[in-house]
């Protein structure tokens, strides 16, 4: 008998197998194929039907009206034809195939489907029955990558893309770090400050992405270079690239230090950069002497900070005066304007971390924990005591948050100022879609000019990423598992090829018709 059952879990396919009965159970006989769609099941059947009745086809006595002979077809190929040419179709329209290299292309699209090594990409573009070149010849793209200068025609692309699509005046910088499966180190894969708290060697990968997060510059640094150096050669190359005179780019407080705002200021970029909480009691002085610790929610307080610690530049924010300074850039060339807004939410929240820190402290001086040193433990003659004054300090400050720029208030005022900061999870999210839907890491390529192909594949598979998750409003993920099982297949019956194909699902058709209102 012809067995047919579905397969356990989310994949939707069928077994088709020949089986017959022997006490009282079901016993294999013979495993005929899997199906994946209605077409491929009915191929299926009848094949096992003819296995199950060998040379017992119909004879043809000429008898007018006999039915024809049961003959059965063979599937030649299988095709995700439509997840494909909605890959491709992103990938041109984003202009990626200026680069005139299929082997990159399909390198990039098939990490965008599955994440997975340059060899067993293969498998993926084979499963996805793409024609591909050879493992030499992908190996063989990795080394054109740079001389060829496959990241500068990308990043090219990308910037006409997001010209198109929104503007590039507000950019958004941050930086993460990628480790290797080794031991040793070299000149650009060194053991640094990890992110992921690993010890392994690794790399700096610093990433420029619109307000929208969609990516316009990748750079890559030693291991064991600071953060706060990586921004400006990255900013200074997009700008240099494009010619852009006028641009604000918008980083977390990793980025602040005097030196940094200096260099961007004087490379005539404008910034907005997360300030330090320790920063509070001296630019808000003002508010402090004549309000207290009284805030309201939403409460913004637009002031100047100084860039050097000197008593010069304190002096200009005279606590005395009720009022605080507007940042003149002509008048404070000594400060930088400094915008502090308070929230509700963040106060409760901050409020919990610092009562688990006083604890933790309080364990520590009453011998309970065995531990470093934490926060607000004061050591004096091999006695512990609770840092009351610094506790005190750092409960007067929950619920502010501090951004530093060089933006005047005629140009930016600040609650925009604080809405452009908060843009930053979109390179957020950027990072943890290179991390983990396009598995960035761990990598296992050991040249400088290996290391930098890959972060051009990732940098133009993210792009793409960004591209169908904007256009589409789902996740990268949640494309791929709507279109991937739509096959395409060819049945080769009595000598023809017959090509039959998946009906369209109510999820994939939205997607094409939302790529199909896109405009180009």
């Amino acid at each position: 008998m012809v067995f047919v059952r579905k397969s356990a879990g989310r994949s939707g396919a069928t077994k088709v197998q020949l089986a017959e009965r022997r006490d009282g159970r079901n016993v294999i006989l013979e495993h005929v194929g899997t199906a994946r769609s209605e077409a491929e099941l009915a191929v299926l059947v009848a094949e096992a039907h003819r296995r199950m009745r060998p040379g017992q086809d119909a004879l043809d006595l000429g008898v007018e009206g006999a039915p024809p002979p049961t003959r059965s077809g063979v599937i030649t190929s299988k095709r995700s034809a439509l997840l494909w040419r909605v890959l491709t179709d992103a990938y041109a329209r984003l202009g990626f195939d200026v680069v005139d290299d299929p082997a990159f292309a399909q390198l990039v699209l098939a990490r965008v489907v599955e994440p997975t090594s340059k060899a067993d990409s293969l498998r993926v573009l084979a499963e996805l029955g793409v024609s591909h070149v050879s493992l030499r010849t992908m190996f063989r793209t990795l080394k054109r990558a740079g001389a060829g200068g496959y990241r500068d025609q990308v990043a090219d692309a990308c910037f006409s893309q997001a010209c198109t699509s929104g503007d590039v005046s507000l950019c958004l910088y941050d930086v993460t770090t990628l480790y290797f499966e080794t031991d040793d180190e070299d000149a650009l894969r060194k053991v640094g400050h990890s992110k992921e708290r690993r010890v392994d060697p690794q790399v700096l990968v610093g990433l420029l992405v619109d307000r929208h997060g969609f990516p316009l510059e990748i750079g890559c640094f030693e291991g064991n270079t600071a953060e706060k150096l990586t921004i400006l050669p990255v900013v200074k190359a997009f700008q240099e690239r494009h010619a852009l005179a006028d641009l604000v780019v918008v980083a977390d407080a990793g980025m602040l230090s005097a030196a940094n705002l200096k260099d961007l200021d004087e490379a005539q970029l404008r910034f907005i950069v997360g300030s330090r909480t320790t920063k509070a009691p001296i630019d808000p002085a003002s508010h402090f002497r004549w309000h207290g610790d009284a805030f309201t929610d939403g409460q913004i307080i637009d002031t100047i900070t100084p860039r050097v610690a000197s008593k010069a530049a304190r002096a200009v924010n005279d606590p005395a005066k009720k009022a605080e300074p507007v940042w003149n850039p002509t008048e404070h060339k000594l400060s930088w304007r400094a915008v502090w807004a308070y929230s509700t939410k963040r106060a409760v929240r901050d409020a919990r971390t610092l009562t688990l820190q006083e604890n933790r402290a309080k364990a520590v001086i009453a011998g309970e924990k065995a531990a470093r040193t934490p926060r607000f433990v004061k050591t004096s003659h091999d006695t512990k005591t609770l840092d009351e004054a610094s506790l005190a300090r750092a409960r007067a400050l929950v619920g502010l948050k501090g951004y530093v720029t060089n933006i005047p208030a005629d140009l930016m005022t600040a609650t925009e100022v604080i809405g452009a900061y908060h843009d930053l999870w979109h390179v957020e999210a950027s990072f943890r879609m290179a991390k983990s839907d396009l598995r960035a890491r761990p990598m296992f390529h050991h040249t400088r000019e290996s290391i930098e192909a890959h972060l051009t594949i990732v940098f133009a598979a993210l792009a793409v990423s960004r591209y169908l998750q904007a256009v589409t409003g789902l996740s990268i993920k949640k494309i791929i598992r709507t279109l991937r099982p739509l096959q395409e297949i060819t049945v080769r019956i009595a000598g023809h090829d017959h090509t039959a194909a998946d009906p369209l699902t109510p999820a994939a058709r939205a997607i094409l018709n939302d790529l199909a209102a896109h405009p180009e």
